[in-house]
């Protein structure tokens, strides 16, 4: 069944406190145009036009200057409109794809060299309408991903994090979960997806997106729900967090999002200066190599 989707929201408030130079926005989606980049058929979604020109005006009215495409389930695995991005904007960009498993070596190393930094794949038991593209495709990959410096990105429910974790015994490079491992932010941050988070990043083993409050959260627009479990990761490992406004907020069918706010928000919940700093400038300059 395909999900309806809200359109973006075109104009962006700038954040109450001005972001650092160098801020990364680390995970947002490219769709289309259309007529240039067709939607996959088996898509379960539909949503809006928003092309690299419209990104880069929500970037420029949050102050980042800097910003990771995660390629969108809608494109499925062309990844067309994203390596075009990349193109366009070496410098500030770069990207996580979604790819088959069989996806050959010496196409992998042309996306590396455009400016893919990670392949995304799915670990959602529960979840309806995401890719089948999970754990076995990632363990095929993962040698030559291992080659070719491409860590590993994973819309992954934290509560399955036990049935995912022996599948990287042997893997060295980071493992980035998005939007707070998609926990239920009613269940606050003692709930074992988010203390299993916790440990996994004070030993390092993981890298988290404070990223999606608002699929955390269903208390709009403030999501003090989140905010607890943002605390907990934040103090957990702050040296392998990142943030991201996961624009233009696919899959979303009320309440809509503002980006501005979104950033005002994790100001708010990390208030020391320097950690924002670490946050949005240092880790993602470290993990995916911005001059």
């Amino acid at each position: 069944m395909e999900l309806p989707c809200l359109p973006p929201i075109e104009n962006t408030q700038a954040p109450k406190i001005p972001s650092p130079p160098g801020t990364c926005d680390t995970h947002f989606h490219l769709f289309g145009p259309r007529a240039k980049f067709p939607f996959a058929d088996s898509r379960s979604y539909t949503p809006d036009d928003a092309p690299l020109e419209n990104l880069l005006k929500m970037l420029n009215a949050i102050g980042a200057g800097r910003g990771v495409i995660v390629q969108g389930n809608a494109h499925g695995t062309d990844n067309s409109v994203v390596l075009d991005a990349l193109q366009r904007e070496p410098k500030r960009l770069r990207a996580t794809c979604i790819v088959k498993p069989d996806t050959p070596k010496a196409e992998l190393q042309r996306m590396r060299d455009l400016g893919v930094r990670a392949l995304r794949f799915h670990h959602m038991p529960h979840g309806v309408g995401f890719s089948s593209l999970g754990m076995q495709s990632f363990e095929k990959l993962a040698p030559l991903m291992d080659d070719l410096g491409l860590h590993a990105q994973f819309m992954m429910d934290a509560n399955a994090l036990d049935s995912a974790m022996p599948f990287f015994k042997n893997w060295k490079l980071p493992i980035m979960l998005d939007h707070m491992g998609n926990v239920d932010g009613k269940l606050g941050a003692n709930q074992p997806g988010v203390q299993q988070m916790c440990r996994l990043l004070a030993e390092g083993k993981i890298w988290v997106k404070v990223s999606g409050a608002y699929r955390v959260s269903a208390q709009y627009p403030d999501y003090p729900d989140a905010k607890p479990i943002h605390e907990a990761l934040v103090k957990a490992n702050p040296d392998q967090v990142v943030w991201g406004s996961d624009w233009p907020h696919p899959r979303l069918e009320k309440d809509m999002p503002e980006d501005g706010h979104l950033l005002d928000l994790f100001n708010a919940w990390t208030p020391d200066a320097g950690l924002r700093k670490k946050i949005l400038v240092d880790n993602p300059q470290k993990l995916y190599g911005f001059e």
